[in-house]
């Protein structure tokens, strides 16, 4: 059985819904794994929608260990400057390796980062197996789900992805473990193309923003298939169809691969989930 950590600010309700959906198919059987525990960097009190969170946690059972990272900036400041780029590092050094101290007693096969708004260190990449997801296909644009919607725009892209890759230093840059593509082209997405042309994209981007009704349906697209491309990677893992050893992404015959292409499979849990 796959034992699973599971590390989220859970700062909003696609962060509690990621939760519940591989919660339920943890349940049913689907996924043959266990959530170990959640990790947040969040204590209660802090915001609305952490708390429903981290509720969200308890009703189910699951060990809950908080530590506000937060809390844990201001009053480490006083001791190491934070206002330049080295101090900050040394901070977040020193809150990863409490947070590592306060996980000691469990042993996660994997770690899911959901929603999870800190950029993991190296200490914490070298001990534990990370995974993330990102809203891309692989090679594709880095950064935020924004900024990666726009450089689509930007470049006239005819294809989108989401992918789940290895969490290393690096941001976005570890190894693919699984992915799907989908196009951006054709219906319905013609109409809204033709309203763009390269001139008039900053605009746009400055005007309208997330508004921009190109923009939204793209990030439609994505987020229809992230929970899925999600649900089928923890199956894959609780399958013993994919695993990670020394920070390589392994198929079940133990050779390396650089990704797995899920679209067929992401294509039909799409809408079901």
């Amino acid at each position: 059985m796959l034992a699973i950590g599971w590390f989220s600010t859970g700062r909003d309700e696609a962060a509690r819904q990621l939760l519940q959906v591989v919660h339920e198919r943890i349940q049913s059987g689907d996924i043959e794994a266990a959530i170990l525990f959640v990790f947040s960097n969040r204590e209660p009190g802090e915001s609305k929608e952490s708390d429903l969170f981290l509720d969200l946690v308890k009703s189910y059972g699951i060990p809950l260990i908080c530590f506000s990272s937060r809390r844990f900036l201001s009053t480490t400041a006083a001791t190491i400057p934070t206002r330049d780029k080295r101090g900050l590092a040394q901070c977040r050094l020193e809150y990863d390796r409490e947070v590592m101290r306060m996980l000691q007693g469990f042993v996660p096969d994997i770690c899911v980062l959901a929603g999870y708004m800190l950029i993991a260190g190296e200490e914490m990449c070298h001990k534990y197996d990370m995974i993330n997801l990102h809203p891309a296909a692989p090679g594709g644009p880095k950064s935020s789900w924004q900024e990666v919607i726009w450089n689509l725009i930007e470049t006239g892209a005819t294809e989108s992805g989401v992918m789940m890759h290895l969490v290393t230093r690096e941001l976005d840059r570890g190894p693919v473990i699984t992915y799907c593509t989908f196009t951006i082209r054709g219906a319905p997405f013609d109409k809204y193309w033709k309203a763009v042309n390269q001139e008039s994209i900053p605009l746009l981007k400055k005007e309208q923003g997330e508004q921009n009704e190109l923009f939204q349906l793209i990030r439609q697209q994505e987020l229809a298939r992230e929970f899925p491309l999600i649900v089928s990677t923890l199956k894959a893992f609780s399958q013993g169809s994919i695993r990670i050893n020394n920070g390589m992404v392994l198929n079940n015959d133990g050779k390396p691969v650089s990704g797995c292409d899920f679209s067929y499979k992401v294509e039909r849990l799409v809408g079901k989930i």
